[in-house]
């Protein structure tokens, strides 16, 4: 009697165990649950905050060149193969301005993730054009072709003169280069040469952290370089150079206060999803950085419009050095560029 009495109370313990055991699992998955709908709903909320901001500086823009036919940016990040990104600077305010400028810095950057380099190549804002779709004003300088045409215009006209592929674009004012510097914590530069400007000192040779104002007195200086506009490109590059090291990752292309900070002040056809592609998987082709710019050689000219002016007239020869590396960045055969934009 007494041994059925104990099994019984070892069939009722073992019973209660399983209850509590069950009971456990229960609550860990319901648990475990609300874990992953509360991190569905936060990261949605991430991604829609990303997603508003992104779409706020999209804007996408022709790109139907002779160089970009057959070219797609989202085959290329997915291959991880080299890209060409157009960079334009303006400083004529915000973004929603009513007349949009000229471009005061204009910049290809060839990325290439296999060679771990990015090479930053500098066009002259001067240099005489005949802009493709505007022959009547031309020829003019190759700056005025985003006053009238917009970046597509640009973008037709890089590709008439250098016969190279553009895959996605940023333009940015002045403002926004300045946010987005200070955003990322500064960035260090060596200057050229020994100058003042805007309050700030800068020494040859000596080595810099610049913050956001501090850095654009240092790229706009506009007297005194010895080597006029070529000296400011010099400048402009080295900023870009120093800002390319630190934003290229996905922890700053897809932080909102990042991109909420510049998203007033800069455009660009890049999505968020070839934003976060690029972050992750370009980051290691800011590890070496190569500079040049396309020399020209100052002329005067008759513009049709505007009467006399100064331009930059970079020759077939430059030119066509200039594709040659740009190409050979983008893992492209050199073709023949045209005799003087014809």
């Amino acid at each position: 009697m007494d041994k059925d009495k104990n099994n019984n109370t070892k069939h009722r313990r073992h019973r209660h165990h399983h209850r509590h055991h069950r009971k456990f699992w229960r609550w860990f998955w319901f648990v475990i649950g609300i874990v992953i709908v509360a991190g569905a709903l936060f990261a949605g909320y991430v991604y829609k905050n990303l997603r508003d901001t992104t779409d706020n500086m999209y804007t996408p823009v022709s790109k139907n060149t002779k160089s970009n036919k057959g070219r797609s940016l989202d085959k290329l990040l997915a291959a991880k193969k080299p890209i060409n990104i157009l960079l334009l600077g303006t400083d004529t305010g915000a973004m929603d301005r009513h007349w949009k400028g000229r471009t005061d810095t204009i910049m290809m950057l060839s990325i290439n993730p296999t060679t771990k380099t990015t090479k930053v190549v500098s066009i002259p804002r001067d240099m005489e054009a005949v802009l493709p779709d505007y022959p009547d004003v031309s020829p003019i300088k190759i700056n005025s072709a985003y006053n009238l045409g917009g970046v597509s215009e640009t973008i037709k006209t890089l590709d008439k003169y250098y016969s190279v592929p553009i895959d996605g674009y940023i333009l940015i004012n002045m403002g926004g280069l300045e946010k987005a510097i200070n955003q990322v914590g500064g960035v260090t530069v060596t200057s050229p040469l020994t100058f003042s400007n805007m309050g700030y000192n800068f020494v040859k040779g000596q080595t810099y952290h610049m913050m956001g104002k501090e850095a654009l007195a240092f790229a706009q200086l506009r007297h005194g370089d010895p080597r006029y506009d070529y000296g400011r490109q010099d400048r402009d590059r080295r900023i870009v150079v120093g800002l390319l090291k630190k934003s290229i990752s996905v922890k700053t292309l897809l932080n909102k206060d990042f991109l909420s900070s510049i998203s007033n002040e800069m455009q660009t056809d890049l999505t968020m999803t070839q934003l976060y592609h690029i972050g992750a998987d370009y980051r290691q082709a800011t590890v070496n950085q190569q500079t040049d710019h396309a020399q020209g050689e100052s002329r005067m000219i008759s513009n049709q419009k505007y009467g006399q002016m100064e331009v930059e007239f970079v020759p077939k020869k430059e030119r066509q050095r200039v594709s040659n590396e740009i190409r050979q960045a983008l893992e492209l055969n050199k073709v023949n560029v045209t005799n003087d934009g014809e």
